[in-house]
Parts: structure tokens; sequence; C-alpha cells
């Protein structure tokens, strides 16, 4: 039995900044061989994207920004110009070893140089090849170029998030991070369908039709009732309350997704009386007086402050949560618990801390945490096993900047 769940797989990785990255690096934790292919002398743009940058063994700072560490873990670098005949020719005869090529160029540029998919398809009918980029492969915007924030504007995600006098892009590159989620999910059923017929196929994934697939209930809200959804700033549209409230020192969040809920919180607020109001007593009648009862539950949670309320709102079995800063979360017992925070030996920092993979296996657990590559790392090993490439041919090329 495989001790991973990809065992065997090999994924030939032409990606770049976050969303296919994101996706590579899931494949690889899950135990995939990852090739990245990266730019000879200046590899993935993100690897400049900051300060801040690693950590260096002395205290000091490497070159590598800590934005490519988070999406290029447990993979091998390679550098080849994929622009040269030569460079061509190597990715090519990586593509026909792989089982996967995962790529993030705008469309159609790598068919101008005989990589896409139906040059490589000759080369490997069983090969899956997945192309993520800004609008898809088809349709008036294809050609152009973009950025997450773009789509979250251009998806609608922005037009739900934020204040009711401000839309706000969410703050961390969410349609980036939930691309890379349906992309890996698109390579596992691909792979799966593969096995089954021993056919590859062509995957078209588009950042656009993530972001707004990604709206789920507020899409289908507006589908089914034509009303445009409002911004409610940190509230939310199930049941109420549902939504952040001032303590008398800091926030908490505080859901009351059923009757059962809610009469926890009147309980455990010594506000029994609220539950006589008709106009409080079911969920339904809760959201029709959202702007009656919101101000009363935010006066009552002024009264204590956020570690007394998450006490007693505990003990009485009312979901509820506390506003944490990046120190407060991995400080936090129950994360500790979990694992989410690992350490991994590397050359360049030492001792470098990541976040864990959150998928838990009985089976074929997700342990082993190699450190994100350094440049060009694994070229020599890489294409002398797989591409027939000499000592000799690599020093030329070498030479001639095609590796």
């Amino acid at each position: 039995m495989p001790s991973t769940a990809l065992a065997g797989i090999r994924v030939l990785d032409l990606s770049r900044i976050l969303a296919a990255p994101l996706a590579t690096q899931m494949l690889a934790d899950l135990g995939a061989e990852v090739i990245k292919v990266e730019r000879p002398g200046s590899g993935d743009d993100s690897r400049t994207y900051g300060p801040p940058f690693a950590p260096g063994p002395e205290g000091d700072r490497t070159d590598t920004a800590a934005f490519y560490l988070s999406c290029n873990r447990n993979k091998r670098s390679v550098t080849v110009n994929h622009a040269s005949t030569e460079g061509q020719e190597l990715i090519r005869a990586l593509a026909a070893r792989s089982d996967v090529l995962v790529e993030n160029f705008r469309t159609g540029t790598l068919a101008k140089y005989g990589l896409d998919h139906e040059s490589l398809r000759a080369l490997n009918p069983r090969l899956v090849y997945l192309s993520v980029t800004g609008f898809g492969q088809t349709g008036p915007y294809a050609d152009r170029p973009g950025y997450d924030g773009i789509f979250q504007a251009m998806s609608g995600m922005m037009s739900v998030s934020g204040h009711p006098e401000e839309p706000m892009k969410v703050g961390v590159s969410m349609i980036d991070i939930l691309t890379g989620l349906y992309a890996s999910t698109a390579v596992l059923a691909a792979l799966r369908h593969r096995d089954l017929t021993g056919e590859g196929q062509f995957i078209d994934l588009s950042l656009l039709d993530c972001g707004l697939a990604s709206l789920s209930h507020f899409a289908m809200n507006y589908l089914v009732s034509g009303e445009v959804p409002q911004r409610r700033g940190n509230g939310g549209y199930g049941g109420i309350p549902s939504q952040a409230f001032p303590c008398k020192d800091r926030p908490i969040f505080l859901v009351a997704g059923n009757d059962k809920q809610f009469a926890a919180f009147c309980a455990a607020a010594d506000r029994t009386d609220l539950l006589q109001d008709e106009r409080f007593t079911t969920t339904s009648a809760r959201i029709a007086h959202r702007e009656q009862i919101l101000p009363v539950l935010a006066a009552i949670l002024r009264t204590r402050t956020r570690d007394e309320w998450l006490t007693v709102l505990d003990a009485h079995d009312v979901p509820a949560g506390p506003y944490n800063e990046m120190p407060e979360v991995f400080a936090d017992p129950q994360v500790q618990h979990r694992g989410m925070l690992i350490e991994v030996e590397d050359p360049a920092s030492g001792q470098l801390p990541m976040l864990a993979n959150p998928i838990r296996f009985t089976a074929t657990p997700v342990e082993g945490y190699a450190p994100p590559p350094a440049l060009g790392e694994h070229t020599a090993e890489v294409l002398t096993a797989l591409a027939g490439v000499t000592e000799r041919q690599l020093a030329a090329l070498r030479d001639r900047g095609v590796v």
C-alpha cells in the first residue's frame, strides 16, 4: 500500500504566483512528485513579492519572499527557458513522463512554443492538462490579464463584502485560494477518469468563474428572489444574531443559528424576557425585525468583557468565538492541539515555520514537509533522470542560458 494518497503521480508545474501553485502544493502535500519549472535567473515572480523575506540562519534575511514560501513546499525546482527551442524540447520530454501538467500562462501563450494541450497530447495521451487563467480559454475577455482583486470586484464578491457605504475586498487573495482548491479537485477527478479510461483531458479553469461560483448561497438568494444582497459589514445573512459584537473590551463573533440557540443565548444573558416578544420568538421573525433586535443585543453584550461572555456562552452551548490577531491565532490551544503550525528544516533559514495541511487521513496521512526549493535546486537531478540529459550536455545548456 502506498504511504501517501498520490504516490506515483508526477506533476509538471509550469505555474507561478498563487492560484495554480497552491493547487500543485496541495497535490505535493498529498504525495505527488511535483516538478516546478521556472525561468533561469529570475524564477517564479512571487519569489520577490516581499517584504517580508524568509529569515536567514544568522538572523539576517534571505531574498526569498514569504509569499513564495506559502505555496511551493514539497516541490522540486528546475530552471528551463521555455522560449528557447532546446528548453521546449526539455519540457516536452518531462511532459511525456508526467501524469499532470499545470500552467497559468495567458490564453494561447504556450501554443506559440508547442507546449499547449493538443501538442503535448500527441506525446502523452494520458496527460491531464490544467490551464488556470483569469477569464478562461473562451469569451470576449479571454485575452485579458487579471489579478485577484479584479476578480473580487467583477465576480460580485466585493459587492457583498464590507459596510453598507463601502464595498470591500476580502483581505486575503480569496479567489486565488478558492481557485487553487477548485484546481486540485479538478485534477483529482481527471486522474480518476484517466485511470478508468486511459485518456487524459484538458481542464479550463477561470478565476472569474471560480469567484462567481464561490458566492454560493448569496448568488442563489439573488437568483431565487431577484433581491440584490446588501452589505452588512460583520453581520451575516443567517439567523439572528450572526455577527461581531463589541464587548466591554474586545469584540466576539456570536451566532444563534436556530431558535434553540437563541433561547440558550437569552438564558446566558439573563434576558429570557426577549423570548416573550413575538418579534423575536422565531428565526424568521428575528430576521424580519433585524433593525429592532440588533441594538438590543449590542447593548447586552457591552455589559461584560469578551472572556466573560465566551465563558458563559460556552457553558450554555451558544456558538461564539473571539476576534483574534495573528499572535492569538497561533497561541490558541485548539490550533496548537491540531498541529496547524509546523517547522521544517530549511538550508537557507534553519527552522522555517509553516502552516500545516489541514486534511487528516487515517491511512495516508500528510506527514512529509519539504521546504520550498531554491531556484533551480533540482535542475541537474531531474533533467538527468527524466530528460536523458548528460552532465556535459547540462553544462552546455547552462552556458547557453537554457537552464
